[in-house]
């Protein structure tokens, strides 16, 4: 698998083709898994991991998939791939950088991923564009159901699906979708929507989930607790808040259009004449000024460019995904500078054009 093909593609996940993907970006299914026979990976010894890598290795090479999935261990991997495929969504932080043999399979959409030797023996993740938690949990009910037909799972008839953390232990399931919610951050609405989740045990978080901050003004809304829990029990949770919070932007973007359109609409155009001009960028400062640009998309103010490209933007333009485009390893000030080099061309090359 070479992953600098990466750098020239999109996932399934960033197409923006999905139902309501003018905000929902993803919906996301995670499933924790580990086998019987062995200790859970923070208590396994390194000839214990490696049985255990090798084993799902080969039985994840017999799945029954099509198309198939293709495996990369990731000590093998440099710290730029490995940081590529966090960038990406494909594995964790703590698969990038933790010790041992572990690994990843994927599939050529990105819309399947296994980490192997995660915190749990197992962790299966389906990932699709906008909000489609059901298709996502048929698909990764299939691969996992593919899967235990042959590996034996540490189950519990008490408690469901064994897993090193607790909160996982039951349906082993996180649940979660990714938000652009510019305009309730801009009406100052955010805070109260996400005290109202947390009320009723749903996690808010930001890009790259667990301890990211909310840059872009994306948000991941995902459950919590597995514990006493079915798989749809978990699905209705979401599905019952997750529209509500469809509206509540819709609304707030709308009264913005209503009561200031000219003060937006500069925003707007400020920050694509920003991003098609300036000659040094930082990370965050781009996730800023897209969020801007794919807002204004959505609400037909910019012209010509379509918000696949906005999402691929995102991604593309993250410290790992450019150095790989650029083909050198590059610090701070050249990526900046490297960055806001690749943005200009992009944009221009898109031809987009505010109304």
């Amino acid at each position: 698998m070479n992953l600098d093909n990466l750098t020239h593609t999109s996932g399934e996940w960033l197409r923006g083709a999905g139902p309501e993907s003018d905000i929902v970006i993803s919906s996301r299914i995670r499933l924790a898994r580990n086998l019987a026979a062995f200790p859970f990976t923070n208590r396994a010894s390194s000839y214990q991991k490696a049985e255990i890598e090798g084993l799902l290795r080969d039985r994840i090479a017999k799945l029954e998939l099509d198309p198939k999935l293709g495996y990369l261990t990731v000590p093998g991997l440099s710290t730029l791939d490995r940081q590529l495929l966090v960038e990406r969504q494909l594995i964790s932080r703590e698969l990038a950088s933790s010790d041992g043999p572990r690994g990843v399979a994927l599939g050529p959409q990105e819309t399947v991923s296994v980490m192997v030797n995660e915190e749990d023996h197992l962790r299966l993740q389906v990932m699709r564009s906008g909000f489609t938690l059901d298709e996502a949990w048929q698909e990764i009910d299939r691969v996992d159901d593919l899967l235990e037909e042959r590996v034996g799972y540490a189950f519990s008839e008490e408690f469901g699906y064994l897993t090193a953390c607790p909160t996982n232990v039951g349906t082993g399931m996180r649940a979660s979708v990714m938000l652009h919610l510019p305009a309730l951050e801009h009406t100052k609405q955010i805070e109260k929507v996400f005290r109202s989740l947390q009320k009723i045990n749903l996690a808010v978080r930001g890009l790259y989930g667990e301890g990211s901050r909310a840059s872009g003004h994306f948000y991941q809304i995902s459950n919590q607790v597995t514990l006493g829990k079915s798989e749809t029990g978990i699905l209705g949770e979401i599905h019952s808040v997750i529209p509500e919070i469809i509206g509540y932007e819709r609304k707030a973007r709308t009264s913005w259009m209503r009561d200031n359109r000219q003060g937006l609409h500069d925003k707007i155009s400020r920050a694509y004449g920003t991003l098609c001009s300036a000659t040094m960028m930082t990370s965050e400062e781009t996730m800023e000024l897209l969020s801007y640009v794919r807002l204004g998309v959505n609400l037909h103010l910019i012209d010509d460019i379509t918000i696949p490209t906005v999402n691929e933007l995102f991604i593309h333009t993250q410290p790992a995904h450019l150095q790989k485009l650029m083909g050198s390893a590059l610090d701070g000030e050249e990526r900046n500078a490297a960055r806001a080099r690749y943005l200009r061309t992009r944009l221009r090359e898109d031809g987009a054009h505010p109304n």
